[in-house]
């Protein structure tokens, strides 16, 4: 996307509708803008960013726009380039922590600086070893894994140490599948071992960041002066580790422009929390608040049945659809899960000869585990599908494996072997049980790369380079295939055809009895 460099103001707001212009105008804070899903936001916050900068009311080189993806940032980076903004810097709340928190580290902390975690797994384990539990859990499995991460990542985002996370669990309406107790023992044993190791996960970079700025005031001064205009994207899904840390960069100020919808908060479960959207007004009573309510991705028959949801929920913000109309949205009802199943591969079998392309649909759930059954029937059928995770792809430890082995074997090619069978060989044994759908995703971008005339060199080290951009813009290889996948994981993705599974009461959404509140 080109620069267009010096754009008067008044271009910059011309093709905005009147909502997201009313946000664009809204330049000094605190600024409030809840968005429905599809109302154009990212369009919204970065045209308000650029128009600022042209009427001179923001200095873009100060502003600090966080946003939860490194997708999401590097897409809002696209964006203010293409608006002649190119020096906002647009990150992720971890990123912009990390670089805080590695620049001030000599001067803070003192000594050698922590290695930062890319996966939890290999302490994780080695954790449950520490607290003899390996009998006890009887599986380690990725699934068994994620859940005990999860576990500790509510407790640390959430501010909860390990001697109070069986108190504070108590009190939690949603328990973990993994006994409490085992859970505390883990989290003690995983913090230890960290300890030991000089190691950091991205939750400590939150809370070590957070604390430095509130005790060393001469950080704080300069971070201060460095972000003094700040916009927080998805806000209602802010931990309270990640509020205390906004609170920290933005002080005593009040140029913050926060963007959410309180219908969308899909990460209860991971300590995010809409209460910070839903008490912005008492902390800033003279906060202009903006509802941008056209929906441009949606079908009005979509759109009228999420605003039925709504309605019933009193939460978010209904829309009016600009589009054409679309399907009407079917309700099937089914006697069991069994029935589900075969109900929805029959519909699947049926779109796909009438050529329907497979990764135009999707089935999702809310949990993992719902996901099995579906898992089983597919393969039963033969229907080519893959889990889409919330775990991040690249973290992966049979991802990471395959990438050493695959490092390992670029240094000195097989001769007579082209590089597309020796990435074939050394994908093989993984492609079986939790492996396959990652390992088969990374073979058919090598498939697609050996295809393209413009890759060159046409190596196991070009598949790398290529690899490693996809791992810096954090763009997983995906098949052309159907996708199953959890609310959580599907979060900003499209499909023409979905499939919702388990909607059933209690469990789509998840009430939370004890605080009223629902999760998606």
């Amino acid at each position: 996307m080109e620069i267009t460099p010096n754009l008067r103001a008044e271009e910059i707001i011309a093709a905005l509708d009147d909502d997201q212009r009313e946000v664009a105008l809204a330049t000094r804070g605190p600024v409030c803008v809840i968005a429905g899903a599809g109302t154009g936001k990212t369009r919204a916050i970065t045209h308000r960013i650029a128009y600022a900068a042209a009427i001179g009311t923001m200095d873009p080189s100060k502003v600090l726009a966080l946003t939860f993806t490194a997708r999401a940032a590097g897409e809002m980076r696209t964006r203010l380039r293409s608006l002649g903004v190119p020096t906002v810097a647009a990150r992720t709340v971890h990123s912009a922590a990390l670089k805080q928190l590695i620049y001030f580290w000599p001067t803070v902390f003192g000594g050698r600086t922590p290695d930062l975690m890319n996966s939890k797994t290999a302490f994780l384990t080695e954790a449950i070893n520490r607290a003899n539990l390996s009998g006890e859990l009887r599986s380690t499995s990725r699934e068994t894994m994620r859940d005990i991460a999860t576990e500790i990542e509510w407790a640390k985002v959430s501010q909860v140490a390990p001697i109070d996370y069986l108190d504070q669990v108590s009190e939690r309406s949603t328990k973990p599948r993994i006994k409490p107790e085992h859970i505390a023992q883990i989290y003690v044993a995983y913090e230890s071992l960290k300890k030991q190791e000089v190691a950091i996960d991205f939750e400590d970079v939150l809370l070590l960041t957070s604390a430095m700025l509130e005790e060393e005031r001469a950080v704080r001064e300069r971070v201060q002066d460095q972000y003094r205009y700040f916009t927080v994207d998805e806000y209602q899904d802010i931990s309270p580790i990640q509020q205390r840390l906004i609170n920290a960069w933005l002080g005593s100020r009040k140029d913050i422009c926060v963007v959410g919808d309180p219908a969308q908060t899909i990460y209860s479960f991971a300590g995010a929390t809409p209460v910070f959207l839903n008490t912005f007004t008492q902390r800033f009573p003279e906060a202009q608040v903006i509802r941008l309510s056209t929906g441009y991705r949606s079908t009005p028959e979509i759109t009228f049945a999420a605003n039925a949801l709504l309605r019933n929920s009193s939460m978010g913000q209904e829309l009016t659809a600009s589009n054409d109309h679309g399907h009407r949205p079917s309700v099937d009802g089914f006697k069991d899960e069994t029935a589900e199943i075969a109900g929805i591969i029959s519909q699947i079998t049926a779109l796909l000869s009438e050529g329907t392309a497979p990764q135009e649909i999707a089935i999702l759930a809310r949990t993992n585990s719902q996901l099995k059954g579906m898992e089983r029937a597919m393969n039963s059928k033969g229907l080519p599908y893959q889990v889409r995770s919330t775990e991040r792809f690249f973290e992966r430890q049979d991802v990471r494996d395959f990438l050493k082995q695959v490092r390992q074997a670029s240094v000195i090619p097989t001769e007579g072997a082209t590089w597309l069978d020796e990435l074939r060989t050394i994908a093989q044994p993984y492609l079986t049980g939790e492996s396959i759908d990652g390992i088969a995703a990374l073979l058919h971008l090598g498939r697609e790369l050996d295809d393209d005339e413009g890759f060159s060199p046409k190596t196991l080290r070009g598949f790398l380079r290529e690899v490693e951009d996809r791992v810096t813009q954090n763009n997983p290889p995906t098949m052309p295939v159907v996708t199953l996948a959890t609310l959580h994981a599907a979060k900003g993705l499209e499909w023409e055809r979905v499939f919702l599974i388990g909607a059933s009461e209690g469990i789509l959404p998840l009430e939370n009895g004890s605080t009223g509140t629902t999760e998606a």
